[in-house]
């Protein structure tokens, strides 16, 4: 575990996993490329600056000051993290995954072994715009990863980052109706967003979703910042 695939690591956050005093261990690369992903900078990155032994070092410094160990990046799933997570339970800590579903298999894999306690998916767009989107043809692997945590009744979220320029109101209410359809039944949050120096797309936001036209009845919906 001394290949250095982790881009950076943040210390401290007590948003990133409600509840939980966590750190957050940014993943070098990713698999999408989407337009809006203000983390072009990561995603863009071959190799990170530190190795998970660095990451499970700090770790061992931080038993009974932190709760929880968040995964990011980047995308996480690209990676084997099963000997990574092992260490990081052994420590007693709980682990949360942000991930973009992609990685079916990787992800059951982590579960069917107890190394994650909670999932947010980060979901990119309807079938029609994920493409678009995303650059990559992906939809049905994260459509399968979310099935699969309903099934098994696993504790997990689903969110998408709102670009007026890419995802209209349509295009929202379409995601609500397909993660209804297919039986998910928790909050879904649309975020915002977050305008920043640069950006994979090089976009800006023209206009704010308008949250009235977005269906409620179907899901309870929250709008948070990124």
């Amino acid at each position: 575990m001394n290949q250095k695939i982790v881009y950076d690591f943040t210390k401290f956050t007590t948003t990133d996993y409600t509840n939980e005093l966590s750190c957050v261990v940014w993943f070098s690369s990713c698999n999408l490329r989407c337009a809006y992903c203000y983390n072009d900078n990561i995603v863009k990155s071959k190799q990170g600056e530190y190795s998970s032994n660095d990451i499970l070092n700090f770790l061992s410094s931080r038993i009974g000051l932190l709760s929880a160990v968040v995964l990011s990046g980047g995308e996480a799933l690209m990676y084997d993290l099963v000997p990574f997570c092992k260490e990081i339970k052994k420590m007693g800590f709980k682990i949360k995954l942000d991930t973009n579903a992609t990685y079916p298999k990787r992800l059951k894999e982590l579960i069917s072994l107890n190394l994650i306690d909670f999932v947010s998916i980060d979901f990119k767009a309807p079938k029609s715009k994920y493409k678009l989107v995303t650059k990559k043809d992906s939809y049905e692997k994260t459509i399968k990863s979310i099935k699969y945590l309903i099934d098994i009744n696993f504790p997990f979220e689903l969110r998408t980052t709102v670009n007026t320029n890419l995802l209209n109101e349509n295009n929202i209410n379409e995601i609500i109706e397909t993660i209804s359809c297919i039986g998910y039944k928790n909050v879904y949050y649309i975020q915002n967003f977050l305008q920043t120096k640069s950006n994979l797309g090089n976009i800006t936001q023209n206009r704010d979703l308008n949250r009235d036209l977005i269906k409620k009845d179907i899901l309870k919906i929250e709008f948070r910042d990124t």
